[in-house]
């Protein structure tokens, strides 16, 4: 019965492609904390640097925001960088941090603090240093949260476009531009109402003809996606893909060559019996953003828990991923086509 779900389970996907897994490693083995989340990771001067929400448990006051970098071939231990400490009596818990290496500039870690995320706020703190030091939190201003989960993307025209989602009349997507490294906003409306689709955490793909391309998370059962023609200041219905979605975070990210990985569960309504929503995490590859090919399933244990994703390409063509491990512990894999 187990062979013949994990057979269905891959039934849209097409012949798989070739791919050595070069690493797979915890960050950390033990850290202050006993749960962490919602894992980022960029490349800057200095190497690889990740980071992620810890504390007691997602929504408790003590969570706040831990980085680690990876320097000769070892991750630093933990530390924490920022919380939702507001005075002597008063703390929130943090969430979702994001991190961007600006072009020839700054470090740049954008994070949301509040009680939950139909009514928290965007923060950011910045690094002159690669990540060894950071500066003062920095409220971003009303109705800018930042990148909500996976990473911003720099189109041609300097435009810092940050794929992002609020949670406060349903679940719907928008997009926030920057070009001063985050110290002006502007926003898009929301591209769908959170009835039809309830939609967060969108990724965004460069596709060959100049247009852009959503993946996100939903409600509805599948991978949703939209496009954008003008540079991501006007996008199409969302629509479902092939492709399924457990209310699991995704992340995407298209390759030097223009092919685009998509990390993911690939749980369906009928093998969530078998592997819970969360089980499962899989990495495909794709030509066009359509027809997907499995490369490597990360992890595949019954009933418990790998998500949110956050998946780069370094400079040396290498695929890098992180994510959540039993919301114990972050892993650290890494990929080479």
């Amino acid at each position: 019965m187990i062979k013949f779900i994990q057979a269905f389970a891959f039934c849209m996907l097409i012949q798989p492609v070739f791919a050595q897994k070069i690493t797979s490693e915890f960050i950390y083995e033990k850290a202050p904390f006993p749960s962490c989340h919602a894992s980022t990771l960029e490349e800057t001067p200095r190497g690889i640097i990740a980071s992620w929400f810890g504390g007691t448990a997602e929504k408790d006051k003590d969570v706040g925001i831990w980085v680690s970098r990876l320097e000769k071939g070892k991750w630093t231990a933990p530390v924490e960088v920022a919380n939702g400490v507001q005075n002597e009596s008063l703390r929130y818990p943090t969430w979702n941090p994001v991190l961007f290496k600006m072009p020839k500039g700054e470090l740049i870690l954008f994070y949301k603090v509040g009680p939950t995320p139909s009514t928290w706020w965007g923060m950011l703190k910045r690094s002159k240093d690669n990540g060894l030091t950071w500066s003062a939190a920095e409220k971003l201003p009303d109705g800018i949260y930042g990148p909500i989960k996976n990473k911003p993307v720099m189109l041609k025209n300097g435009t810092l476009l940050c794929p992002t989602s609020s949670e406060d009349q349903g679940w719907r997507v928008h997009f926030e531009m920057t070009k001063d490294g985050g110290r002006t906003w502007s926003r898009t409306e929301a591209i769908n109402d959170g009835k039809e689709f309830s939609a967060i955490q969108p990724s965004v793909l460069f596709l060959p003809d100049g247009r852009l391309q959503l993946l996100c998370r939903s409600k509805n059962g599948l991978i949703l996606e939209s496009f954008s023609g003008d540079q991501g200041k006007t996008w199409s219905a969302l629509k479902a893909t092939t492709l399924p979605n457990p209310n699991s975070g995704t992340d995407a990210v298209t390759l030097k060559d223009g092919r685009h990985v998509l990390i993911y569960n690939h749980v369906t309504k009928e093998s969530q019996a078998w592997g819970g929503r969360r089980s499962p995490l899989n990495v495909v590859i794709s030509k066009d953003g359509q027809k997907w090919d499995e490369i490597s399933v990360l992890e595949n244990e019954p009933k418990a828990e790998f998500s949110y994703p956050a998946v780069i390409q370094t400079k040396d063509g290498k695929i890098h991923i992180t994510y959540t491990w039993k919301r114990e512990k972050i892993k650290h894999v890494v990929i080479q086509l």
